[in-house]
């Protein structure tokens, strides 16, 4: 269906799709994920080009842990703004908890460089969460 067909045969216009915007926002800071998210996944079929519900849909889907769908529409929110970087940093945790470690390293080391010191220092947390360093063991001398 084209964008706005779905608001159309509801009837619906943009105060509506606020308000359910709003009813998703609110279960989302309650903490009751799984309802939040089945008002988003609704905005973004009614509102495909909303930037925001797509980047709250792929947050809601990283913190109960589907880090599969999370990445999918985390990347959908990216190509419509790829240098929002709350979203490139969930999209980061995404690919940490899919195992892409390497992918996922490359971005938290561009983000641990930016000039945003919240982001730098999530980015950084990332880092040092999921990349191992290997420590070399010298033995004793006796």
């Amino acid at each position: 269906m084209l964008d706005n067909e779905w608001k159309a045969i509801l009837g619906w216009g943009d105060q509506e799709l606020e308000d359910l915007r709003i009813s998703g926002y609110s279960f989302l800071r309650q903490g009751h994920y799984q309802k939040a998210i089945l008002f988003f996944e609704a905005l973004v079929i009614l509102d495909p080009l909303s930037i925001y519900d797509h980047q709250t849909l792929g947050g809601l889907y990283l913190q109960v842990g589907d880090n599969v769908k999370a990445l999918l529409v985390l990347d959908q929110a990216l190509r419509m703004q790829g240098d929002h970087l709350p979203t490139l940093l969930n999209k980061t945790k995404a690919l940490f908890c899919l195992g892409r470690i390497e992918e996922a390293t490359a971005i938290a080391h561009y983000l641990a460089s930016c000039a945003d010191a919240v982001i730098a220092d999530d980015a950084e947390a990332l880092l040092m969460s999921y990349t191992f360093k290997t420590v070399k063991k010298i033995p004793a001398v006796r």
